[in-house]
């Protein structure tokens, strides 16, 4: 899916040489990557800076390789393998090439042990905002605070008596940044939102470490993939999944842009209470797209019937989803299907850069690797929300449909417990459309990234009038993100969640008593399952 530098051919070499002739540049960045959620978000920072950055495999690539290829720096990412448990594959003569590298939590880690350092489980592991502390002086930090914020996920932690010098701590972490000679390291994620001064941090390694000044043009990426697809679809019948979020609406409109004959499908059956009408308002009167509304409320329940886990239904909603959209490809004589799919939903479904590291599957999105009858356009898959969002903007998008909440392919499947029926959809669309319309009468909705209800699978014993009453326990949860990659949970007033809990249980009959999620992701995931 993504361009992935395996070995040190002829090919290859030439590759990397022309790419770096359009761009201008004669340095570029190698980055290793291990696995990690977050392991495009570092492309991207790279981006921001101008820096080219060709993508590695840990599996295929050895030493003999890197020299030929000549970085001006290496990077290697975090990932869910243990150097201890579970080392990953790599070629650990590479960190005794000379060439500065950065490695970025258990990037970080395997260097550490490669030097003789040890690497055990921790028994305060750290996932989540710490506060990192700087206790020397070194140019991957310059220009940054004492003491600042960093996004931390890991289980393994370095232990002081190793060559390595210590540039920072947080709390759990002895070593939350070290140095020895060429090889540098950080525990924590300098590529995420939450790790304030990141963006900092890479700027340093790769101007200040790496010696990399001449930074290639900042280019339009909304043209860029206008113009691209302009090759692929001008003139043909192109049929998009619309969901009425920012995801879809933005590839609609990149594919208006380029000229496509375009049909937009919503699938009724799973959605929320507003979406329908978001789509109607602004793909159902143009002349630019064909609009059509499929329900698929009863095939929906159909294949969930006895699907207990996150795993099933998501599966379950895969198969109905893809089945609606193959009929209407056939009715519409399409050439292309499109999807809003990020690069969020792609990693998370254990995909994205094709290395030899092991990627985990965080979930099964709705929109990865479905195999339809025939070729799909996915334009935003190497974008993130924020990034997407931006390319939105750029073409004209109405404010409106990109600041909507995210909200899970799957819908309300993911936000019901246990097995999904007609009474449980109804209590969780309607949950959710109090939290909602009370997040914007308190103006908060524009606040938050994301917020829901989920109807759980404990019942609550209550009382109502002079009766017992038993009923559904809803989960309400809202986060602060920019990506999705990480969030942390709104911390929403008191009084607000008293009004909103009033609310759904005096007009909810089926619901027994309302709580509040405070966790963040990681180490939970945004969504319920």
């Amino acid at each position: 899916m993504l361009r992935i530098f395996k070995n040190a051919t002829s090919e290859a070499l030439e590759e990397i040489a022309e790419e770096m002739r359009v761009r201008k540049a004669s340095k570029f960045v190698l980055l290793f990557s291990m696995g990690s959620q977050f392991d495009h978000l570092i492309v991207q920072q790279l981006a921001k800076l101008g820096v080219f950055c060709v993508v590695a495999d840990p599996a295929t690539v050895k030493a003999d390789d890197v020299e030929k290829a000549r970085p001006a720096g290496v990077i290697l990412s975090g990932g869910p393998a243990s150097v201890e448990t579970e080392p990953p594959p790599f070629d650990e003569k590479i960190f005794d090439l000379g060439i500065p590298t950065l490695g970025i939590c258990l990037g970080f880690q395997m260097w550490a042990k490669h030097i003789g350092a040890k690497v055990p489980p921790s028994e305060k592991r750290e996932f989540g905002i710490h506060t990192f502390t700087r206790t020397g002086d070194d140019p991957l930090f310059e220009g940054v605070a004492e003491h600042t914020q960093v996004l931390q996920s890991h289980g393994d932690t370095i232990l002081p008596g190793s060559e390595i010098t210590v540039l920072g701590t947080t709390d759990n972490s002895p070593i939350a940044a070290g140095h020895y000679k060429h090889l540098r390291g950080v525990q924590f994620h300098p590529e995420v939102s939450d790790t304030l001064e990141g963006a900092k941090m890479y700027e340093n390694f790769c101007v200040k470490i790496c010696g990399i000044r001449d930074r290639f043009p900042a280019h339009d990426v909304a043209k860029q993939k206008v113009m691209e697809l302009k090759k692929l679809v001008l003139g043909k019948r192109v049929l998009i999944a619309l969901s009425g979020g920012s995801d879809s609406s933005v590839v609609a409109y990149l594919l208006k842009e380029a000229g496509a004959k375009l049909k937009g499908i919503y699938i009724r059956g799973i959605d929320r209470p507003d979406d329908e009408a978001y789509v109607k308002k602004y793909f159902g009167n143009e002349d630019w797209i064909e609009l059509e509304i499929v329900d698929a409320t009863q095939e929906f329940l159909k294949a969930l019937k006895g699907k207990f886990s996150m795993r099933e239904k998501r599966l379950a909603m895969r198969g109905v989803y893809k089945d609606v959209l193959e009929k209407e490809i056939t009715k519409f004589k399409a050439d292309y299907i499109a999807q809003g799919t990020l690069y969020t939903d792609v990693r998370e479904s254990g995909h994205g850069h094709a290395t030899g590291a092991r990627v985990a599957e965080i979930k099964v999105h709705h929109n990865v690797k479905l195999g339809f009858s025939v070729p799909e356009i996915a334009p935003l898959e190497d974008q993130v929300k924020d990034s997407a969002r931006g390319i939105g903007r750029d073409i004209g998008v109405p404010e409106d449909l990109l600041v909507r909440h995210p909200f899970p392919g799957p819908g309300l499947v993911v936000r019901i417990e246990g097995e999904v029926t007609a009474e449980k959809l109804k209590t969780a669309r309607v949950a959710d459309g109090i939290f909602i319309d009370e997040l914007r009468a308190a103006k908060l909705y524009e606040t938050v990234w994301q917020a829901g209800a989920v109807v759980t699978s404990s019942e609550h014993v209550g009382t109502k009038g002079d009766d017992v009453a038993l009923g559904h326990v809803v989960a309400l949860w809202a986060v602060w993100s920019v990506n999705g990659f990480t969030a942390r949970f709104a911390k929403l007033p008191y009084e607000f969640l008293d009004r909103v809990s009033r609310r759904i249980t005096n007009e909810v009959r089926e619901v027994g008593a309302v709580v509040y999620r405070i966790s963040d992701k990681p180490p939970a995931t945004i969504e319920w399952g």
